[in-house]
């Protein structure tokens, strides 16, 4: 009896040792309107309506802030399912779904895929128009990126899209227990995705710009994720040739540069290729691809990484 009782000990121990030990791949999904994601939910094949590919794969989502604005960032760590695209909302409790995807579904499908065994969590935050110089005229509509950005009053001084990303981070990573098990999970920063640019492609000084904007603010986020063993991947989306973004060939050109300078990084040009839904943003069949090219590029980088 007694080493029935002995077992049963020991092998509840093991288990909760198990679930203590347990890691998630960490990701960040950051940008602007085709980071939100304007992929139609109602156009999504049913293997990806039903999560098929991408179970247990959890996502923190945090809510959007303005600039000028009391940094906010609330959410909460949910399995992915669709509806986190444009407009989701959630206030750390309630959450609303929208109608809407982004690049997620077919990112964690492939990153599963590659990694069967791994248990895989993105934290997104993104906030369509927004540009990384606080300059771009997008600033005043839509926000920006730039960390040194002083308007607004009160406690809502300086606060700009940077900070609402910093928020976000706080607020996922005081949740220690992202599935719930009652054991605490640790986050391995695993890649930063960054679909961004177009609202810096308005005037051209700050499309000059762009390429010293977006490698400060890739190395920020890079520190604020925290260490890792190897520089944190970073993959890059180039922004499309559409001809509504005026100086987008100056802006194309940075992410490139920026991408050859940086051999933790790499570059997504299957933008080009994409239809549009309208004037700015991809398509739902864009989507769906731009998720599986983002997960190439991470790979590639990993597998640089374990040479």
């Amino acid at each position: 009896m007694h080493k029935q009782l002995l077992a049963l000990l020991l092998a509840f121990l093991g288990l909760s040792l198990l679930a203590a030990a347990k890691e998630f791949r960490l990701y960040y999904l950051g940008g602007q309107s085709n980071m939100d994601g304007y992929g139609k939910v109602s156009e999504l094949p049913e293997s990806l309506k039903s999560g098929e590919g991408y179970k247990d794969v959890y996502i923190f989502h945090g809510n959007m802030g303005l600039d000028g604005k009391k940094p906010d960032g609330r959410g909460a760590w949910l399995k992915l399912q669709p509806g986190h695209g444009r407009n989701f909302k959630s206030d750390g409790s309630k959450h609303s779904y929208s109608d809407r995807f982004g690049l997620e579904l077919t990112l964690a499908r492939r990153l599963k895929k590659q990694y069967p065994g791994a248990h895989i969590a993105f934290i997104k935050y993104s906030r369509g128009g927004t540009a990384i110089d606080s300059k771009a005229a997008a600033q005043k509509r839509f926000g920006a990126w730039d960390p040194e950005w002083d308007g607004g009053e009160g406690e809502g001084k300086g606060i700009n899209q940077y900070d609402h990303f910093q928020a976000t981070l706080k607020h996922a990573f005081a949740d220690k227990d992202l599935d719930n098990d009652g054991e605490p999970d640790t986050l391995v920063p695993s890649g930063i995705l960054w679909m961004q640019g177009e609202s810096d492609a308005d005037n051209e000084e700050v499309a000059r710009r762009y390429e010293s904007n977006l490698s400060e603010l890739m190395n920020l986020i890079r520190k604020d994720l925290g260490k890792s063993k190897t520089k944190i991947p970073v993959v890059i989306g180039r922004i499309t040739d559409w001809k509504v973004w005026k100086f987008g060939a100056i802006v194309r050109k940075a992410q490139a540069s920026f991408v050859e300078a940086d051999p933790s990084a790499a570059l997504v040009t299957s933008t080009d290729s994409y239809g549009n839904s309208d004037p700015w943003h991809y398509d739902t069949a864009g989507y769906l691809d731009l998720g599986e090219q983002f997960a190439k590029a991470l790979i590639s980088v990993e597998k640089g990484h374990s040479k």
